[in-house]
């Protein structure tokens, strides 16, 4: 027997399963994921060259500077989506022009994958929204709900000024 056990060690791994789910589900998680799937068929395929045989077919293009740049930008986008999500917006707008600007200058956007992904994760973090932490089980809301006493309308003080008094119907007079 060795001295740790294979409980401890499934012990371990389901309170680091549980962390990871607890820690992305605080973040636009997916979002950032697709964004920086995105980047990186950008940003490859410019430089990525194939061997078939003795020939060598390569996909560089004078705009490899260029996809270079966005394929690393939206990387960059995808990990300031995970880690500050305040500024969740504009990496998602930023993300959705750099997709769509990567159609014309590297390889239709990593040949439609990666203008994909990254199109898709801006869209995502766009619409993500922090959620609220339930304060209280449903269950006993609703019955403290039922126990309470009927709450009395609160009077409201009347306040005459000149306008509301000479109101005529609702209607104005200039002058």
């Amino acid at each position: 027997m060795s001295a740790e056990s294979p409980e401890q060690n499934e012990h371990f791994i389901r309170v680091v399963r549980r962390r990871f789910r607890d820690w992305r589900g605080t973040r636009p998680f997916w979002a950032g994921l697709f964004t920086l799937l995105g980047g990186i068929p950008i940003a490859y395929f410019p430089y990525a060259s194939l061997h078939l045989g003795q020939m060598t077919v390569s996909m560089a293009t004078t705009a490899g500077a260029g996809s270079l740049i966005i394929g690393v930008l939206l990387v960059t986008l995808g990990l300031t989506m995970w880690f500050q999500q305040a500024v969740r917006i504009f990496a998602g707008v930023a993300a959705i022009l750099l997709a769509l600007v990567s159609i014309p200058l590297s390889n239709f956007g990593g040949f439609v994958i990666g203008y994909l992904f990254a199109l898709i994760g801006g869209a995502l973090s766009i619409a993500w929204a922090p959620g609220r932490p339930e304060s209280e089980p449903a269950g006993e809301k609703a019955a403290r709900a039922d126990d309470a006493e009927p709450l009395e309308p609160v009077d409201v003080p009347e306040y005459h000024t000149e306008t509301t008094v000479d109101a005529n119907g609702g209607r104005n007079s200039a002058g």
